[in-house]
């Protein structure tokens, strides 16, 4: 089966952001092309979140949705959450899964357009509510060269000015889980997406997990997901997200550096933090690289390609 006749799932992931959420399922119910399932992992969430759920599993006979809820009894992570929720929908045998953000709304023609192209591996492209190309796959992720600190060299809206000016399809080296949909022969081949990430660069991950399997990976210029908060990538090192931003950086080139020198770039960065840490005020930020490197050597080995 390929296009229109294949069955699909989408994978969302949601923490205590119910008002998000909602808005988010109700741009699923406007989708021409319904998926046939949806399934959303709760990853313990302690706002409102369970009964947005439970009144749309309640509803879900009348707005098109064919909604299934796991609720988890600890938060998992965005990466967690994702790896159970993509099992889930693998296991039931879809052919399709399209993985989502709480954060985002897909304009009614997203899927139907997606469904459109025979490919393994395609992303929407993200626009902000003002209409805005706001992608920020990488078009260029470097792991090649020692001397590219941060691996994104360009993205889709650093090459595009805006979405009129991108071809039909572009080619990706990089995602995110906002929008990335996959064949389940992907999954066969590279498996399931890393849980121990817990948050960041999970994605990252699956994607160069994905292309060194052999998939491209294609931006689908006309498939629109609309993203319903700012983009807020300057998050604070010397916090607990930090830890995860640097050690999961590290995972990174460790894993897939294309070279001693590349893979050697995490002892690089850790000694240029420690030592600038006096001057920048950040001994939080110091001691959060240095366990970020510890644990990060624990985690170079690939994880297993079987979906259990």
């Amino acid at each position: 089966m390929t296009g229109p006749t294949e069955s699909v799932a989408i994978v969302v992931v949601t923490y205590n952001r119910a008002d998000l959420l909602e808005r988010m399922l109700a741009g699923l119910e406007r989708l021409e092309r319904p998926a046939d399932a949806v399934i959303v992992v709760d990853n313990a969430s302690t706002d409102r979140t369970p009964d947005v759920l439970a009144a749309r599993v309640s509803t879900g006979s009348t707005t098109g949705i064919r909604l299934q809820v796991i609720r988890s009894e600890e938060n998992l992570g965005g990466a967690g959450g994702f790896r159970l929720g993509v099992k889930t929908a693998y296991d039931q045998g879809f052919d399709r899964i399209w993985l989502m953000d709480d954060d985002v709304v897909p304009e009614p023609e997203c899927l139907t357009t997606l469904l459109a192209q025979d490919a393994d591996c395609l992303m929407s492209v993200r626009e902000d509510t003002r209409g805005r190309l706001i992608e920020l796959a990488a078009t260029r992720f470097d792991l090649e060269s020692p001397l590219a600190i941060k691996p994104k060299r360009a993205s889709v809206v650093s090459t595009y000015a805006d979405r009129a000016s991108m071809p039909e399809r572009v080619e990706l080296e990089n995602v995110a889980f906002e929008g990335f949909m996959v064949r389940r022969r992907v999954i066969e081949a590279i498996g399931l997406p890393d849980a121990s990430y817990f948050i960041f660069y999970d994605d990252v991950d699956y994607a160069l997990r994905a292309r060194r399997a052999g998939f491209r990976i294609w931006a689908v210029r006309d498939a629109v997901l609309v993203r319903q908060l700012d983009f807020s990538q300057q998050h604070d090192l010397s916090s607990w997200k930090g830890f995860y931003m640097y050690r999961n950086l590290f995972v990174v080139h460790l894993r897939y550096g294309a070279n001693r020198l590349v893979r050697a770039k995490p002892w690089l960065i850790a000694a240029m933090v420690v030592l600038l840490s006096p001057l920048r005020g950040g001994r939080r930020e110091a001691a959060n690289v240095i366990n970020a490197l510890r644990s990060a050597r624990g985690m170079r080995s690939l994880p297993p390609t079987s979906v259990d």
